[in-house]
């Protein structure tokens, strides 16, 4: 016998209902030309390239007002000063409905009736390693997780989508087919990596903590859709100690855990030394001990962006950061040591941890001993390592130059063309 409905449900259902009846009264107000609503990573607040095309577009087109969608749980990200609506409210559903302009890296929440003389734009926020969209049905764990029909139909209200390498625009071509124009412009959420100066970097390190002359490493793995919580492959303390004082470790955990990287699981643990909470062991064999205060947990850090900026080098396994992060032309070690589990449960398009050119951007490590050596040794700084670096740039970073916001807004808001170079166009005096 189905149970009764609670107060508090047939509350909700009646707010969705009104919310839904004044949507469809606002579908017949005239659009606003000059207003744009953008949204990032499910409405999590203002990141990634949606957030660099807002901000570029505030330098060149400053009569298009810019309107953030975020969560009722996100509010306090919010940057002072940036307007914005809470989903499924009335002024979200209002400017749902007369936006001219909308921009996602993900999707609007909710479900919207795109308007004819609506602009919308798909930035996707990442190369595609794992596999995507059309592509999941041959993995059956993930299939059943997603509504293909409910993911065609979201790509059929894109106008544009935004890609930063050949790789990305043949995989999106693919999975998600549409008749939208393709947008070979590259990522603008990484012209901060061409354009940032030494005294802005100086300044990210400094408000980290780092102090002057330590050689900051960045951990940034991905989500494993086969694991509960954030368990990462290595003990960051341990790694530190091992590695020595003129180290320090920044630990980002993927934004689907939260606010922080405390590194959950069971037994004696390591744990970051300003969040103590229980963990694993994770490959040292040996307790912790006591933290080195080399130990970072920059999850909560609003900008990625940043954190980029301030590592000397990245350590991850199959983060869409290590595509973005490969623009600083600085190290970067896969640290991968369940590669067989993902890849048989996920998919991915090629092999990481092969060794060719083009496919892996530096040394790869599966253990944790192997991962000090790396370091150690100064592999993961080589001749050998740079030549990688430098193949998978050229094949995965060859429209990203600075100027991708740029590009972008005046192709999507209408505005008249620059003299900027094409994506991928060699600097003015190269020879041919």
């Amino acid at each position: 016998m189905p149970s009764r409905p609670t107060r508090a449900s047939v509350k909700r259902f009646v707010r969705r209902q009104v919310m839904r009846a004044a949507y469809r009264t606002d579908l017949h107000r005239p659009l606003d030309p000059n207003l744009a609503v953008y949204g990032a990573y499910w409405n999590r607040g203002v990141a990634c390239n949606p957030a660099a095309i807002h901000a570029k577009a505030h330098e060149l087109a400053p009569h298009i007002r810019g309107l953030w969608v975020v969560s009722s749980r996100y509010p306090d990200r919010m940057p002072a000063g940036v307007p914005y609506v809470i989903e499924g409210s009335r002024p979200y559903w209002r400017a749902m409905a007369t936006a001219t302009y909308l921009v996602n890296n993900s999707s609007f929440p909710g479900g919207f009736t795109k308007r004819p003389g609506q602009r919308y734009l798909q930035t996707h926020h990442g190369t595609p390693l794992k596999t995507m969209g059309l592509d999941q049905r041959a993995y059956p764990a993930l299939a059943r997780k997603a509504d293909f029909a409910k993911i065609l139909a979201h790509v059929g209200q894109w106008d544009f989508s935004l890609s930063a390498n050949p790789h990305t625009t043949e995989v999106w071509d693919r999975v998600y087919p549409g008749p939208y124009e393709r947008l070979d412009l590259g990522y603008p959420r990484n012209d901060v990596y061409f354009t940032a100066t030494a005294e802005y970097i100086a300044k990210i390190r400094a408000g980290l903590g780092i102090a002057e002359g330590k050689t900051a490493l960045l951990y940034a793995p991905t989500h494993r859709d086969y694991r509960e919580g954030f368990v990462p492959d290595l003990d960051p303390e341990r790694l530190a100690r091992e590695l020595g004082p003129e180290y320090v470790l920044l630990v980002r955990a993927h934004y689907f855990y939260g606010r922080s990287a405390g590194l959950g699981g069971r037994g004696e643990a390591p744990v970051l030394h300003h969040n103590p909470r229980q963990g694993r062991e994770c490959g040292y064999g040996a307790p912790p001990g006591k933290p080195t205060g080399r130990v970072l947990d920059v999850t909560a850090h609003p900008r990625v962006e940043e954190l980029c900026l301030a590592a000397d080098a990245l350590i991850t396994d199959y983060s869409s950061l290590t595509f973005d992060y490969a623009c600083l032309d600085r190290p970067v070690v896969v640290h991968a040591p369940d590669w067989d589990a993902y890849r048989e449960a996920r998919g991915t398009y090629f092999d990481l941890l092969s060794g060719r050119p083009g496919d892996t951007p530096g040394p790869v490590t599966t253990t944790s001993d192997e991962l000090v050596e790396a370091f150690r040794t100064g592999e993961w700084r080589s001749p050998a390592s740079a030549a990688l670096r430098t193949a998978f740039r050229e094949r995965f970073c060859p429209y990203d130059d600075g100027h991708a916001a740029e590009r972008v807004v005046r192709r999507f808001f209408g505005l008249p063309r620059s003299g900027l170079p094409h994506p991928g166009s060699p600097p003015p005096g190269t020879p041919h």
